[in-house]
């Protein structure tokens, strides 16, 4: 929709419509009174139409997390969760350099499944105790059934370091710091965004 109109194979009704949306979006600005905040959020800037980021002021690069903003997209990814009193934050920020956002979601994901993982281990060892009890003595299966009832209550062990560390032996970044479309969004960012000549300013993940 906010592509070049100059793209091969783009229909001419295309090209009308994002002609009639941009006239309407300048009638957002221009009526006193009221004050509208259009705002954007993209990872392939240089496929925008250059009449769509003439609209756009202020175009600001928001680069991979630091080690302060991976602290805090941690604690907040976690907020919810129990976790081991000893869970070093800051730590687990700097293992996780180049990580995005999404990544780190990611890993946290894939540690959650460690403690679950382990339960569920643990409930199959505990049948294969019972039936192997069972087998050998007719009583033991009525006092099994007993215990059943009153193990029905399942609780997950906190979330610990070992279980990141492990995760990140299976997640990876998804994205290069140091490579080709890095370099293609920092050139663009040099030409339209708020880099080059103009103020260069890291924006924070969390404002």
């Amino acid at each position: 929709m906010l592509g070049q109109r100059t793209r091969v194979g783009e229909h001419e009704a295309m090209r009308k419509i994002k002609n009639e949306f941009m006239t309407h979006w300048d009638g957002l600005t221009t009526k006193p009174g009221e004050r509208i905040l259009v705002l954007a959020a993209t990872n392939r800037p240089f496929d925008l139409d250059e009449a769509i980021i003439r609209r756009f002021e202020r175009r600001i690069m928001v680069g991979l997390p630091s080690v302060e903003n991976r602290e805090m997209i941690f604690r907040t990814l976690l907020s919810k969760e129990k976790v081991d009193e000893g869970l070093d934050f800051k730590e687990l920020g700097t293992l996780t350099e180049g990580f995005t956002g999404s990544d780190l979601k990611n890993l946290c994901t894939t540690a959650a499944y460690r403690p679950v993982r382990e339960l569920i281990k643990q409930e199959r060892l505990k049948d294969l105790e019972k039936k192997k009890s069972s087998e050998q003595n007719i009583e033991d299966v009525s006092d099994s059934k007993e215990d059943v009832k009153g193990e029905r209550v399942i609780t997950l062990r906190p979330l610990n370091m070992a279980d990141f560390r492990e995760a990140k032996n299976q997640v990876a970044a998804s994205f290069a710091s140091e490579g080709s479309i890095m370099s293609e969004l920092k050139q663009w960012n040099d030409l339209y965004g708020e880099g080059g000549s103009r103020k260069k300013e890291q924006l924070s993940y969390f404002l």
